[in-house]
């Protein structure tokens, strides 16, 4: 009866009633297979273990005891829960030591300065928009957390990363407008930032900088970037570039935000690294944004499943300290049994209708449950509070947490949404949406809280700020100085890195010779150039998913070694070979496996390590371009925002350069998707030269100048010979655009044609066949980025139009194209819309080729032809323009699709 015994005492979750009792469920004493009176005696020889030798001990007994049942072909319940009540027992709790009367009332006007902002910005401007209600629920998890556990940036280490529930931001301004760190006319242009003098709706590092972290809003970026920058700084401290010390990664989100995949997505990386420098909050106050998250279900006892099955340490604070005394006197087992079997959306009611209701609802279910509150009032039930609002459970909660070793932690802190703001929103399905309140209500909250403002004043719904030498405001600031400072805060100054010339880069500079090469391998020998970089080689860090040895990267794994927190505890079976895969603690790679939004968000961590360590790193992240902005479209953006530097390249791009792979692999519009982020520098390079410059140009404006960007460069997998460098090309590569040979002087019939990327090798192919077969001249340019080029010439546009009597200015296409007259025909790899902007900027006449529609698998020249990107289509569109100019007759275009073999009647590609 033993295994039985203990194994039913730990997976099917009877009831414990006190620390010092294990008694049977209702359940146990009616199973007419058990004996009863055999069942308590091994349950009190359980708790005499617990008792004398510890939980520890009991816990090896009951992991001996299931390994014997499962030997023995014993079946297992599966049960990764626990009973719905406190992780922490009563007695096991750490006392909070500060004052809790002093903090009650600074939080209560934090929540009241929160609401006030909020409801003044949508009486100024209506549908400024703005939540309330989030905060309410969160307002104790933050307060606790600022008091005692929070480190800023101020001492000798570095302080804490925190990302923040977005919509919980007026609550963060609201505090700091008590700490003195924002003015009242901040709070009052509170989402309106045009003028410059406002605040964010959101965390947004880009429109804050001196503020912000990091940006959270869009719903799951928050947990999967928190998870991959305590991964990130793992790496960092084992490579002695910035210790690790006690410094931890909070990331607070809500119970419904965890529906995201981005959210759960990665928490075993977590759970399987041991990341114990790594505290999520959870917001459980069982609501989404249009009603409960698990109406029918328990959304806490969900999350425990999942992040336990992951690894991680589960703290669940889901009753207040006035539920104990109830608890205690339980001996039956089933307020436990009731709290068990409640489902969310009735948990819901119980807030949204009063003491009353729960009364009859909760208690009322069974007789032992109605008798435990007999003697207590409506009120006094009402006031029976839930964990997440009562300091000394989350204190104790955190600071647990802050011990644990081993394993991540996260805390399950139940809430109710809209708290205090009563019958305006307080846990109703709308709550989410509140932004206004009437008076009443506001005299309501005003009550609750004790905010010393009169009727009168209410009307006007002023912010309150005690004076600076008050009591609340000293001991504010006293609890930020013995943590360090502020927080948020965020550092923007870092040591510049002292970037090697382009000199270095000879290996591409020089040609390849006559051997074929193609230009993710030039990529691949210029990133090997820069990891021994003695200046700052040990700044660059390589990232890839699964696909180094696709991108010829293997030769690194043993030369850098790739980052394990464990080492490697194995001999792997390439052993022999000179590019065995070698994993080891103070490796430089990372390798995330095949998960692109697992490293992206470890490359954004060190993208801005030279604000959250003081230590610039330059990332590589490498990755199959079609599966980058595509898929990580979302933290791409977040990126910019949070002022990213460094490299995503797009290996493998081009809709018909990746010619094997097929529709969902060809990537023919990755440039569009990059060119939607402001301070996103993309490029296309058709030669290693052209790359060298790029890179070499990219990093000192990153690491030397500072600028806040990104680059995003698209290398191809098409081996051909790479050229030395022209003289005197370099600002045009990077400027996006440059004459790569000129026509022969005095042509009688001229055209301009433009190639970018791979296919820039066709258009010097067709430049070939219209002077050959046709007697036209070309001029030929390499286009490295139609993004860059189009975005400087909007730029010169705007700035022309806007002082309409100084001397216009000309970018550096139209100085390029100044004066043509010839037809001028662009060719990519990429959709037609990745050329088209430069239109207006050209003199001339253009005709743009690209590759729209779905990719499919061939030879590259069937690829290009059936694209119409080949040199047959780009000589057709040069004599289609002559023609349109009137110097051919249009017979000869006709006789020229004959000759060269081009179907005019092919159906257009983009409908294939």
């Amino acid at each position: 009866m033993l295994p039985y015994t203990f194994l039913r005492y730990l997976l099917p979750r009877p009831y414990l009633l006190s620390p010092n009792a294990v008694f049977l469920s209702e359940e146990h004493l009616m199973h007419d297979d058990i004996d009863n009176l055999e069942m308590q005696e091994w349950l009190d020889a359980l708790q005499s273990v617990i008792r004398h030798s510890g939980k520890e001990r009991a816990t090896e007994l009951i992991k001996a005891l299931s390994d014997r049942a499962t030997d023995a072909g014993v079946s297992l319940p599966a049960a990764i829960t626990t009973p719905y009540r406190n992780t922490i027992p009563v007695n096991a709790e750490k006392r909070m030591p500060g004052d809790l009367f002093m903090e009650r009332r600074i939080r209560s006007l934090i929540r009241w300065n929160a609401l006030a902002m909020v409801v003044r910005a949508n009486q100024n401007a209506d549908g400024i928009g703005g939540h309330i209600s989030s905060f309410s629920s969160a307002a104790t998890l933050y307060d606790v957390a600022f008091n005692y556990f929070f480190r800023g940036n101020d001492g000798e280490e570095n302080g804490d990363l925190v990302f923040f529930q977005g919509h919980s931001s007026p609550g963060i301004y609201a505090r700091s407008y008590l700490e003195g760190r924002l003015d009242e006319e901040k709070l009052d242009n509170y989402r309106r930032e045009v003028g410059g003098n406002g605040l964010s709706s959101y965390p947004h590092p880009w429109l804050m900088p001196d503020y912000w972290q990091f940006p959270t809003v869009s719903m799951g970026l928050g947990p999967i970037q928190a998870i991959y920058q305590a991964h990130i700084m793992r790496y960092m401290s084992a490579r002695d570039l910035s210790p690790r010390g006690n410094r931890k990664v909070w990331a607070f989100l809500g119970d419904g935000e965890c529906d995201e995949p981005e959210s759960l997505g990665a928490i075993s990386l977590a759970g399987r690294e041991g990341l114990e420098n790594l505290i999520f909050v959870v917001n459980c106050n069982l609501q989404r944004l249009d009603g409960p998250v698990r109406g029918n279900g328990k959304i806490v006892q969900e999350l425990e499943g999942v992040f336990r099955g992951a690894g991680w340490n589960v703290i669940k604070v889901l009753w207040g300290r006035h539920w104990d005394a109830l608890l205690e006197k339980d001996t039956s087992g089933m307020l436990q049994k009731r709290m068990d079997e409640v489902c969310d959306g009735e948990l819901q009611n119980y807030k949204a209708n009063g003491g009353a209701y729960t009364r009859e609802h909760f208690f009322g279910k069974y007789p032992e449950t109605a008798e435990l509150v007999k003697d207590m009032t409506d009120d006094e039930i009402f006031a029976l509070n839930r964990g997440g609002h009562d300091p000394y459970k989350v204190y104790a909660a955190y600071a647990a947490a802050m011990e644990h070793k081993g394993q991540p932690t996260v805390i399950l802190a139940q809430t109710v949404k809209g708290y205090g703001l009563g019958a305006a929103g307080e846990a109703a399905n709308d709550t989410h949406s509140v932004k206004k309140l009437d008076l009443e209500s506001l005299k309501g909250f005003r009550d609750r809280f004790a905010i010393p403002l009169t009727d009168k004043e209410l009307e006007e719904v002023p912010y309150y700020r005690p004076s600076p030498d008050s009591p609340e405001m000293k001991y504010m600031r006293e609890r930020r100085e013995q943590l360090y400072g502020f927080v948020p805060s965020r550092k923007t100054n870092f040591p510049a890195l002292e970037i090697p010339g382009l000199d270095a880069f000879s290996a591409l500079t020089k040609g390849s010779g006559e051997r074929e090469q193609s230009t993710t391998m030039a990529f691949v020998r210029a990133l090997s150039v820069l990891v021994k970089d003695k200046k700052m080689g040990k700044n660059v860090v390589p990232i890839v998913p699964d696909e180094a040895r696709t991108f010829g990267m293997e030769g690194m794994f043993r030369q850098l070694g790739i980052y394990s927190s464990q080492g490697q505890k194995y001999t792997p079976e390439d052993h022999g070979e000179i590019m065995y895969y070698k994993e080891d603690k103070k490796g430089q790679i990372l390798e995330e496996g095949i998960n692109e939004a697992g490293a992206m968000s470890a490359w954004m961590a060190l993208a801005t390590a030279y604000s959250n360590y003081n230590v610039p790193m330059v990332p590589f992240y490498i990755y199959y371009s079609m599966f980058g902005f595509q898929r990580i479209g979302d933290l791409a953006w977040a990126a910019g925002d949070m002022q990213a530097r460094g490299f995503l390249i797009g290996a493998t791009a081009g809709r018909t350069t990746l010619n094997g792979e097929g529709l969902q692999h060809q990537d023919g519009h990755s440039h569009l998707l990059a060119s939607t982020i402001p301070n996103c520098h993309p490029y296309d390079p058709a030669y290693g030269y052209e790359l060298a410059v790029i890179m070499q140009h990219g990093l000192k404006r990153m690491y030397e100048d500072k600028e806040n960007c990104f680059y995003y460069v698209t290398v191809e997998n098409e081996n051909y010979v790479q050229p030395e460098m022209p003289k005197g090309v370099e600002e045009g590569i990077v400027r996006g655009i440059y004459k790569l040979k000129a026509a022969k002087p005095k042509a009688k019939k001229h055209v301009q044609l433009i190639g970018g990327g791979a296919i820039l090798r066709e258009v010097i192919a067709a430049a070939e066949i219209l002077e050959k077969e046709f007697d036209v001249a070309s001029d030929i340019w390499s286009l490295t980025s139609a993004v860059e080029a189009g975005r400087e010439a909007g730029d010169v546009a705007r700035w022309n139009m806007l002082h309409p009597e100084e001397t216009p200015r000309k970018s550096w296409i139209e100085e390029q194209f100044a004066g043509n007259e010839s037809p001028v025909v662009a060719s990519t790899d990429y959709m037609r819309s990745y050329v088209d902007p430069l239109r207006n900027f050209i003199d001339g006449d253009l005709t743009v080729l690209g590759t729209d529609g779905f990719g499919r698998s061939d030879t590259r020249a069937s690829l290009r032809r059936f694209f119409e990107v080949d040199r047959n289509y780009v000589a057709v569109a040069a004599l289609a323009g002559l023609a349109s100019q009137g110097k051919i007759k249009p017979a000869e275009v006709t006789e020229a699709i004959k000759r060269l073999g081009v179907d005019p009647e092919k159906l257009n590609p983009r409908f294939c």
